[in-house]
Parts: C-alpha cells; sequence; structure tokens
C-alpha cells in the first residue's frame, strides 16, 4: 500500500518509534521512498540492522536511545508527525508490568514530548478490539494508550487497528505462525475485518494518516487493511 496524499502537500519530518520491528521496517522502507517525506527520524534501542543498506541513508537518522530515560532535550523531537509502531507480546515482556511500559507508558511519553516540541499529528498502531474496559489485558492496554492518547492534544490523531499482521518476522511465533496458515486457508470465507492485515497495508495506513493529518481522531479498522 502506498500513501495517496496530493502531490501539493507539504513535505514532511517524520519521528517514527518502534522502527525495529515488522511494521516500523515497512513504515522506514515506504517513508523514505516517498518524495514528500524530507526527514525520518527513528530513535530505536538496538542498531537498525534490518535493513543495513538504509543506515546512510540522507533522509534517515536512527539514533540509539534508552526509552526509560527519555528528557525531551535530545535534540532530533521536532517533527511535523509521529508515527509510533511500538509493541511487545507478553511471551517478550515477560511479565504484564512490562508490557505495559512498551505499549503504553513508551507510546505516551514519545506523544507528550513530541507535543512539547509543537507536532501536531500522531498515528498508532494500535489493534482490532482496543478498549479500555476489555476483559482481555492486551487488548484494555491497547485501548487506555488510545484513551490517554486523545487528552494530549494533537490536532490529528489516529488509531490503526490491525488484526493479525501478515509480514516475515525476525523472530518465530509458533502461535501467530500457526494462526497465520489457517487464515490463509479461511480467508475468502472470513469478513474482512478477520483476515490477515499484510504488515505494507498498515504501514501504508499509518504513513497516509501521517502525511495527510485529517483535522480530529480516527480509526483505521481490520477490515480495510485486508
Amino acid at each position: 500500500m502506498t500513501s495517496n496524499v496530493p502531490e501539493n502537500q507539504t513535505h514532511k519530518r517524520l519521528l517514527l518509534v518502534g522502527a525495529t520491528g515488522l511494521v516500523g521496517k515497512e513504515v522506514i522502507r515506504q517513508a523514505l521512498s516517498n518524495p514528500q517525506v524530507v526527514s525520518v527520524v527513528a530513535p530505536v534501542r538496538r542498531p537498525l540492522t534490518v535493513y543495513p543498506s538504509l543506515n546512510a541513508h540522507p533522509k534517515l537518522h536512527a539514533p540509539i536511545v534508552d526509552f526509560d530515560q527519555l528528557s525531551g532535550q535530545e535534540g532530533w523531537w521536532e517533527a511535523d508527525a509521529v508515527i509510533c509502531t511500538l509493541g511487545t507480546t507478553m511471551r517478550k515482556a515477560a511479565s504484564r508490568e512490562a508490557l505495559f511500559k512498551v505499549d503504553h507508558d513508551y507510546p505516551l511519553a514519545v506523544a507528550h514530548f513530541a507535543r512539547l516540541y509543537g507536532t501536531p499529528t500522531y498515528a498508532l498502531n494500535s489493534a482490532v478490539g482496543a478498549d479500555p474496559d476489555s476483559r482481555f489485558f492486551y487488548n484494555r492496554t491497547k485501548g487506555k494508550v488510545e484513551h490517554a492518547l486523545q487528552g494530549v492534544g494533537f490536532e490529528s490523531l489516529t488509531f490503526v487497528r490491525p488484526g493479525l499482521i501478515g509480514g516475515q518476522r525476525d523472530e518465530f511465533r509458533f502461535g501467530e505462525r500457526l494462526a497465520t496458515v489457517l487464515l490463509k486457508v479461511t480467508g475468502p470465507i472470513l469478513p474482512r475485518r478477520w483476515r490477515i492485515n499484510p504488515a505494507e497495508k498498515i504501514a501504508g495506513a499509518l504513513l497516509d494518516a501521517a502525511l495527510r493529518a485529517p483535522p480530529g481522531v480516527h480509526i483505521v479498522d481490520s477490515a480495510e487493511l485486508a
């Protein structure tokens, strides 16, 4: 999926957090090839080696950071839009507290710092079923961060809510791989919202929201990403 932003749209500086993940990598690929994007700052916790050739790209700056130690004085906060693809799993996080920090606290901290520097637009990779009152911890976490972001004061705020994300991950996830196989077989007969959402379509929706910056709060449902 590519952005359908008009050719005469003002060029944008993007701040991307979550660049080493499946969707984040695709956001980088699409953003760096988009002539409307003049720069991408992608703070990461480990070196951005997933696309080695991009480390020397003139549009890309990927500083190594500790998200627990962000101060707002790093020197790269000024941006026209934030795209957040930060997220983890319970298996990797090992505790609810650790997952909540990555999926809620970090995206919200980035939002507050970016807004202090005048950034008007924020696009979040959330999840289908996001609901602050959900019985499920993961969906509840996503719902809580969506709710909190609405209080930060962005002029344009978009929540992209994919279901199962399709694409080649760096690590093997058995449950996700099994679900992907089943959904590929049953996909044609399933409602669109339950089909696999390719990473490139999710990234395209996030980039489109960042560049178009539609006023208000918007939701891109999984059915639009199938």
